[in-house]
């Protein structure tokens, strides 16, 4: 049975409505936002502070009339690290990756840096969870190692700084670890599918991971740069800030 077109001239004309309504609020919201923020007020970067803090509702969800796509949960196609130290070498591909947890961070500091053109700020997330593909090849005194599988990790108590800078038409951001209470990480396929032997291992990781954390360290560093250029270049680069902040 079709719908009659008159009713579905109908239904179009009320999505229509709706969609201009919700994104005319929208605008407003983010209007009311902003506006307490003048670049000239010694506390401007207070006020971006907050400002980014009220924006989290919308990091599930987007603000399409202004060109920002939804990023929690962040999805980023092929992450590669590699790493070569004396004999000992190895390089990590990691696909398909999402990542969660952005919309309940919080934003802990805020600088703007008018000389460099650049913004400073730390942020604090309860929670980060990371799961994906891995491809693992490892290469130590002529001895090649090849695995492959599926992988996540849980980052608890986790706060990060970073540091973004115009570069041209796109941004150049880089990310550090500050800190990390708690971590689970799993990492299949490590021993050939021998279940027993990975979980005994996986506990290991776990309980261990703290003395390790140098090694961790840079590769969290390189996934959730990876996120914030993506995140920045394809949400926010068109995002007229100026529009919504007062001199």
């Amino acid at each position: 049975m079709h719908l009659p077109k008159i009713l579905i001239c109908v239904w179009v004309i009320i999505l229509s409505n709706i969609q201009r309504t919700r994104t005319a609020g929208e605008m407003e919201d983010i209007q009311r936002i902003f506006s307490p923020c003048h670049k000239s007020a010694p506390d401007f970067d207070q006020c971006i502070k907050r400002a980014f803090n009220k924006l989290k509702p919308y990091f599930k969800r987007g603000i399409p009339a202004l060109g920002v796509a939804p990023f929690d949960p962040h999805f980023a196609e092929e992450v590669r690290q590699t790493r070569s130290v004396g004999g000992l070498g190895y390089k990590l591909t990691l696909r398909n990756v999402y990542e969660r947890g952005w919309s309940q961070s919080t934003v802990t500091k805020y600088k703007t840096d008018w000389v460099n053109d650049r913004i400073i700020y730390s942020q604090y997330f309860p929670e980060k969870w990371l799961v994906g593909d891995y491809e693992f090849q490892g290469d130590a005194f002529g001895l090649g190692v090849m695995r492959s599988g599926r992988w996540n990790l849980t980052l608890r108590d986790y706060s990060q700084t970073t540091r973004i800078k115009r570069d041209g038409s796109g941004v150049d951001v880089h990310v550090e670890v500050d800190h990390i209470g708690d971590m689970d990480i799993h990492v299949g396929n490590l021993l050939r599918g021998r279940s027993i032997l990975e979980q005994m291992l996986d506990r290991m990781i776990n309980l261990t991971w703290k003395p390790g954390f140098a090694v961790i360290r840079p590769l969290i560093n390189d996934l959730v740069s990876t996120a914030f250029t993506d995140i920045w270049s394809k949400s926010f680069r068109d995002f007229p800030i100026d529009a919504f902040i007062q001199n």
